[in-house]
């Protein structure tokens, strides 16, 4: 393969990559990374050939040639980790072909891909079982930063530019526009002249090679087009530039004006610009009915695809075996995640590909206790008789056989203790839906082998049991991630009142709390469902972590938690005071439900957990007795009335 330019991930003297810029040829292979655009690379290219050609005693390229080696040719873009491709959607075929290509000069972890707001490219990874390989989008401060210091791209001379790699347009800020003002004469007048050049330009995709920072300020690009860069002397030309300097300042807001990562407005912004892709989706489109707050935090694994009944792992994995230490690569050919693969396989014989992912991060609002390692995963699995594929959680138990094992004990008590912990959680699920918390309906449990190789040197490399649970995702919206915007609709707040009041008071009744005794409510876990014209019809309680916890004090001991639903919203809510008496209201009539249903079936609750041994020292048996009891005494009303009286708006 011919190279012009420098190779890939080349560094100049300061540390920084020769070029951000790259085209690939296939019908003759080569790549371009030398100084400029993709259209200036293509054109090098061309008079390459030629160049060779002429050399040889053969004739130029024709046109038709010319089209043919432009034609089979893909954009590139790289970053200090990832080389990235930038696809036609409407030609797959060929972005794979440069894919498999780049793969002879860099490892295909490093390769991903852009342009997935595009449904075909979307469609064309995710049956190759390579959501993974879709270029990711930054979520924290320092993933926000490094993609800007990333970003900074030149033409032909200084990387005066921000670069937004899914459009190819290039962003010039007032800082940066106003820093050739104390360049010498030549400097001066190569980068206005670049800058002059370049705004009229458009890419192959239709977008500008150089536009305006901010987007949508009264300066535009086309004060730039309109200068006349050749005809000016360098007296006339700086005074040109000090008016569109001018311009481009009083049309820049105040907050803007300070271009660093600490002025959050601007990096904000700045981020958001860079990342904007034509023709922008939803998450919901990228994995259809997720929330976009989630689908930021999924970290993509390698995945599989099914032809002709042949089972083909993501190669990846392959380099592994020639690198056992490479710590990047263990993290992400995630074992956990080819044994869930393995599992699926078994149960279903008409699985068309699988993606799964991991979420390294709990989007709950409660502080979270460190994790060994990740314990909840994503999986979007295609079966061949479905139309569109099926989204699951699967959160592996949190104390297992492994765990126990940390704790020094032997192999036949951590397993015993680790099915115990098995059934204690089914069991809370089956207490929480007798007394009607509204939990998803499909919940089972799967389990793979794994290796220890935690503290207990006894165990060192034995194989033992990881169980897991699996529920199909819920779409719909976490409780605690509601959009402010959300509560100046009226009919929004009266229905979302009367689901989050109803939830409050199952919630209270089973007595979910954490270690420490304090409420899990409204904290990430309760999530509604919202109808076409974006109001709440059901809100769902996607995890029971913590229920009966809370079961040895009187439910009024809890009545300023369940006012802190109403209180930390009050200031969004456009009916603040309507809102929390509906709230109110909902968790009183529910509660009386609740305790109806119980007298009702008395004897129905009092033996559910008959089989199972009381212990006072904190079985589940013995909670539930204490559930019942303390339901059965409350006065639902006064219980209400507490909690009102903790209400903000409703005392002021």
């Amino acid at each position: 393969m011919n190279l012009l330019g420098d190779p890939l991930f080349a560094r100049d003297e300061t540390g920084r990559l020769k070029s951000r810029v790259g085209t690939l040829f296939l019908r003759t292979p080569g790549l371009v990374t030398q100084a400029g655009i993709h259209a200036t690379q293509r054109l090098a290219w061309i008079k390459q050939l030629n160049r060779e050609r002429l050399a040889a005693g053969q004739p130029k390229l024709l046109n038709d040639e010319i089209d043919a080696e432009i034609t089979h040719s893909v954009d590139l873009l790289f970053d200090d980790q990832f080389v990235l491709i930038r696809p036609d959607p409407n030609v797959m075929d060929l972005a794979f072909e440069a894919d498999e290509l780049l793969q002879t000069l860099v490892s295909k972890r490093k390769i991903r891909f852009l342009n997935t707001q595009h449904e075909k490219v979307r469609d064309a990874l995710r049956a190759r079982g390579e959501n993974w390989r879709m270029s990711r989008i930054p979520v924290s401060p320092e993933e926000m930063n490094r993609l800007i210091a990333n970003s900074r791209v030149s033409i032909a001379g200084v990387p005066l530019y921000f670069y937004n790699r899914s459009t190819g347009t290039r962003f010039l800020t007032l800082g940066d526009f106003s820093w050739l003002a104390s360049r010498s004469d030549d400097i001066f007048k190569a980068h206005l002249a670049e800058i002059a050049l370049h705004s009229s330009m458009r890419n192959r995709f239709g977008h500008p090679e150089i536009d305006v920072f901010p987007p949508g300020c009264a300066f535009t690009r086309q004060a730039f087009e309109a200068l006349n860069v050749e005809g000016l002397t360098i007296t006339a030309l700086r005074a040109a530039y000090a008016k569109l300097l001018t311009a481009f300042r009083h049309s820049v807001p105040e907050p803007l004006l300070d271009e660093t990562s600490e002025n959050i407005e601007w990096r904000n912004l700045m981020c958001s610009t860079l990342i904007t892709q034509p023709n922008t989706v939803t998450a919901d489109e990228l994995i259809q009915g997720i929330s976009p707050e989630f689908y930021m935090q999924i970290e993509w694994l390698p995945g599989c695809r099914i032809e002709e009944g042949e089972l083909i792992f993501d190669p990846v994995c392959e380099e592994l075996d020639a690198t056992p230490d490479d710590p990047e690569l263990n993290a992400l050919c995630d074992p956990r995640a080819k044994a869930v693969i393995f599992n699926y396989l078994r149960e279903f014989g008409t699985i068309e590909y699988i993606n799964i992912g991991r979420i390294s991060r709990s989007l709950s609002a409660r502080v979270q206790t460190a994790q060994r390692r990740p314990n909840v995963y994503i999986v979007q699995v295609k079966e061949a008789d479905k139309s569109i594929p099926e989204v699951r959680i699967l959160r592996f138990q949190k104390w297992g056989v492994a765990e126990h094992l940390d704790e020094g004990k032997d192999l036949i008590q951590s397993i015993m203790e680790a099915v115990e912990y098995t059934d204690y959680i089914l069991d809370r699920r089956l207490g929480c839906r007798q007394l009607g918390m509204n939990l998803p309906e499909k919940f089972t449990t799967g389990r793979m082998p794994e290796t220890y190789y935690g503290s207990n040197m006894s165990y060192q490399g034995t194989r033992c049991w990881a169980i897991y649970f699996e529920r199909n995702y819920i779409n719909g919206c976490a409780t605690d991630k509601i959009q402010p915007h959300r509560y100046t609709d009226l009919e929004f707040n009266r229905q979302f009142a009367r689901l989050l009041g109803e939830a409050a008071a199952v919630n209270c009744v089973v007595g979910r709390a954490n270690l420490d005794k304090g409420v899990m409510f409204d904290d990430g876990d309760e999530v509604i469902e919202l109808d076409a014209a974006g109001r709440p019809t059901h809100l769902i309680v996607s995890d029971h972590t913590g229920a009966f916890m809370h079961y040895e004090f009187p439910l009024n001991s809890t009545a300023n938690a369940y006012a802190n639903p109403v209180n930390r919203r009050a200031k969004h809510l456009c009916n603040a005071a309507e809102f929390a008496e509906i709230y109110l209201d909902s968790f009183r009539k529910r509660l009386e439900r609740v305790q109806q249903e119980y007298r009702r079936r008395q004897r129905a609750f009092d033996t559910l957990f008959k089989n199972r041994p009381i212990d006072k020292a904190g079985s589940l048996a013995y909670r539930w007795q204490c559930i019942l009891v303390r339901l059965a005494g409350t006065d639902a009303a006064a219980l209400t009335e507490d909690i009102r009286s903790h209400v903000s708006i409703l005392n002021p």
